[in-house]
């Protein structure tokens, strides 16, 4: 796996790098300035991220957060830190495994494992949600598209809806797009 390491304090991320190295990861970047997140993230597109901190700073934070809204990747943060608002705010930041005192050597495989695999499941969720929104989002737009040929005409749901699907089917387009050209062209019209 390609890996990431962000650490203030380089020289405490030897133990880490090393580590890593042994499991057979390859670091790709090491990283000491929050600043410098993104764009270390964007430039080498790693599997994973892993954060050693003493408690995470707002710099940080802010960071992966624009990592996790435009290049969702698993990112382990391990830390001193058990505050309980520290802990909610890196999880909303985007931290997959938020790990307090746990920077052992044979606890760090597992914890990879199971933040990339928490990663996975959250993000066959995400996927599975934006689909169902897509879906609602054109069922809404044949609806209106439907009433307005009904409305226009005077025909039966059944037959506006057969119509749609006729020019769908015509035009080679989803049925969401044809929806959309009639809401569009009636607005256009009216």
């Amino acid at each position: 796996m390609k890996i990431m390491l962000f650490d203030e304090s380089p020289e405490r991320s030897l133990f880490l790098r090393m580590t890593l190295e042994r499991l057979g990861h390859t670091i790709v970047a090491e990283v000491s300035d929050p600043r410098q997140l993104y764009d270390a993230v964007q430039r080498q597109s790693p599997d994973a991220i892993i954060i050693d901190t003493e408690s995470p700073s707002r710099d940080t934070l802010e960071h992966l957060c624009l990592i996790t809204e435009s290049c969702p990747r698993p990112i382990v943060m391990f830390t001193q830190d058990a505050k309980r608002e520290s802990i909610r705010e890196a999880v909303r930041a985007g931290v997959t495994a938020y790990i307090v005192d746990g920077l052992a050597a044979e606890r760090i495989a597992p914890i990879i494992e199971t933040a990339v695999a928490r990663f996975e499941a959250f993000q066959s969720v995400q996927d599975e949600l934006a689909q169902t929104r897509s879906k609602l989002s054109e069922r809404k737009l044949v609806e209106r598209a439907k009433g307005i040929l009904m409305r226009e005409k005077k025909i039966t749901e059944e037959e506006a809806f057969g119509l749609l699907r006729k020019l769908a089917m015509d035009r080679s387009a989803p049925l969401g797009t044809v929806a959309e050209q009639v809401i569009t062209f009636a607005k256009l019209l009216g």
